[in-house]
């Protein structure tokens, strides 16, 4: 049975200390996703504060608590280094591909762009076996400028007819000289 020292009262019902702390670690962990530093230092106090002035808990068990807080400080300590570092080599990937890029510039490119093609009222068209046909479309141009976009590397081609593209790297075929456009269809 609980001691009366040993309970809490929230909004009209009474738990017991222990029933209380895991209300509100679950509260907690179901808000977050996880038991955070601040919600773990929260529940320890919040288990010192309401236990039996009587019968208080053992020592050991606070620094056993205590030394699960500082494991879990740590770790997220390496946590939001991991990040930070994942970021500088991210951008240091970005930079290094821009410039790549950059090499570019003033370069013949050859690129091959894939299209669906579509009826009169925009609905994709299909084969006998439900695949959608796709219309296959090479062009050539030169290479004027490097564009990232959303983190996605393209270079900014302008084709033989004079046309602006924006061509994804991976819809290079060749840099340097080449043929003549052409059509197909898939």
């Amino acid at each position: 049975m609980a001691n009366k020292l040993n309970t809490v009262t929230v909004n009209g019902t009474t738990y017991t200390a222990e029933d209380y702390a895991k209300q509100q670690a679950t509260t907690t962990t179901s808000a977050n996703d996880a038991l955070g530093k601040d919600a773990f230092l929260k529940l320890l106090v919040t288990q010192m504060q309401y236990q039996d002035p009587l019968d208080p808990q053992d020592n050991s068990e606070y620094v056993a608590q205590l030394a699960q807080f500082s494991a879990l400080e740590q770790m997220t300590n390496v946590a939001e280094g991991l990040e930070k570092t994942n970021t500088l080599v991210s951008n240091i990937d970005s930079s290094l591909l821009v410039g790549q890029l950059s090499s570019m510039i003033g370069q013949k490119l050859q690129w091959t762009t894939t299209e669906t093609v579509k009826d009169a009222d925009g609905n994709a068209v299909t084969d006998a076996n439900g695949k959608a046909q796709t219309t296959k479309t090479t062009y050539e141009g030169t290479v004027t400028g490097v564009s990232i976009s959303d983190g996605s590397p393209s270079v900014i081609a302008k084709d033989t007819d004079g046309t602006t593209h924006k061509v994804v790297i991976s819809d290079i075929t060749r840099v340097g000289d080449g043929s003549t456009n052409s059509t197909a269809t898939s």
